[in-house]
């Protein structure tokens, strides 16, 4: 007879009373898998960055707009004081080549020291977006910062851009638009640390009331 497993319980109290980096590990867990995406910017003084980030969504296609969650600034944020400065930045899909690369510059590098230079990547630049991509990148994103607001709840910034380039290769793009990310080799993040390769289910038709849903081929 199977032993029946034995159910974890926390209550607001008992997540308020973790270990601080328990508490950060245990919290970013349970929202699931996330994108894993390198965020290039330069200062004004010309000094690339570049930033792990694992919070990048869509926010709407028409015009193409992404988010992303920058943590408070109540320390030296690189990142978000270059793009407040230029106005642009990069988004670009982590893959498994660039793997550790991408996660040491989560490491607190000075702010004149360009982490593509401290991790051994390679800045390059598109036709529309002054900020630097990853060479290395299979999928890059250049954008126009559109809106920056701090959250009252917990100081955290979001930061909105709308998409002024794109730069992948065609052979993942399906006939319909749909970017196939695993034949990128994007990679996903789980917690703070944990990165996963993914394996494709299936895509499956626009969802009516009057048929039922069924698969639809990937080329």
């Amino acid at each position: 007879m199977t032993k029946p497993q034995q159910v974890f319980y926390a209550d607001g109290d008992t997540i308020a009373n973790m270990e601080q980096r328990y508490r950060a590990a245990f919290i970013n867990s349970l929202s699931g898998f996330k994108s894993a995406n390198l965020i290039g910017t330069s200062s004004s003084d010309g000094v690339n960055n570049l930033a792990i980030v694992n919070s990048v969504f869509h926010v709407g296609a028409n015009p193409p707009l992404l988010g992303m969650i920058i943590r408070p600034h109540t320390v030296r944020r690189d990142t978000l004081e270059n793009l407040e400065a230029t106005g642009q930045y990069t988004i670009n899909h982590i893959n498994q080549d660039i793997l550790r690369q991408a996660h040491q510059t989560s490491a607190r590098y000075e702010a004149e020291v360009s982490e593509f230079d401290a991790v051994g990547l390679t800045p390059e630049y598109g036709k529309r977006c002054n900020a630097p991509y990853v060479a290395q990148a299979i999928i890059k994103i250049g954008l126009q910062k559109k809106q920056v607001t701090e959250l009252e709840i917990n100081g955290t910034v979001l930061v909105i851009g709308q998409i002024t380039e794109v730069m992948l290769p065609d052979n993942i793009i399906a006939g319909d638009g749909y970017v196939d990310i695993e034949k990128a080799g994007t990679v996903a993040i789980s917690s703070l640390d944990s990165y996963h390769n993914t394996q494709r289910i299936e895509r499956l038709t626009y969802a009516k009331p009057d048929l039922p849903v069924s698969a639809i081929g990937v080329e």
